[in-house]
């Protein structure tokens, strides 16, 4: 009994010989730096209105699901910003408009045609709306900048009717 309570006591000791030793953390430092932007710039989309009228297209313009007609450009100016922004991140505002498959625009006319609006930004990625991947980035220098986008139709199925075209997006820009 002698022997075992003497065994004990060592491995109790020994245990307690390995165990790490806490050591004092070094202490740091955390800047912060920011901007305080003036009010948000004025926003232009294709030179006067808030319009991209796109043109007749015939529907023999289109082939299979996902066949596009009538790319038209159109730009995104803005002017007067606090000259301390840099940039303008765009997203989409999500809305009944939006399809949360695609990322293009659903027709809304009443009697329209089945087809959605499809939106590319300057490099002509298709932007996806829904998710806001290829959203835009707008450099602003000088209190201003701007960028090209294009919209087309695209065919959501294997054969298009024909019909009228409406659709709308409400978007936000975040000024860095």
């Amino acid at each position: 009994m002698k022997k075992t309570l003497l065994s004990s006591a060592l491995v109790a000791i020994m245990a307690t010989a390995f165990v790490p030793t806490t050591q004092a953390a070094t202490s740091g430092t955390i800047n912060f730096t920011g901007r305080v932007l003036a009010d948000s710039c004025t926003i232009n989309v294709n030179g006067a209105g808030a319009t991209v009228v796109l043109p007749n297209v015939s529907t023999a313009a289109f082939g299979a699901a996902g066949s596009v007609a009538g790319a038209t450009p159109f730009t995104i100016a803005l002017t007067g910003c606090d000259t301390n922004t840099t940039q303008a991140s765009m997203t989409f505002t999500a809305g009944s408009t939006i399809d949360s498959t695609t990322g293009n625009l659903k027709n809304t006319a009443s009697s329209g045609s089945d087809v959605q609006i499809q939106l590319l930004n300057s490099g002509n990625s298709a932007i996806n709306t829904a998710t806001n991947a290829n959203a835009p980035v707008i450099a602003v220098t000088g209190g201003s900048g701007s960028t090209s986008l294009t919209a087309q139709y695209v065919a959501t199925g294997a054969t298009t009717s024909a019909g009228l075209v409406t659709s709308t997006v409400g978007f936000t820009l975040t000024y860095q």
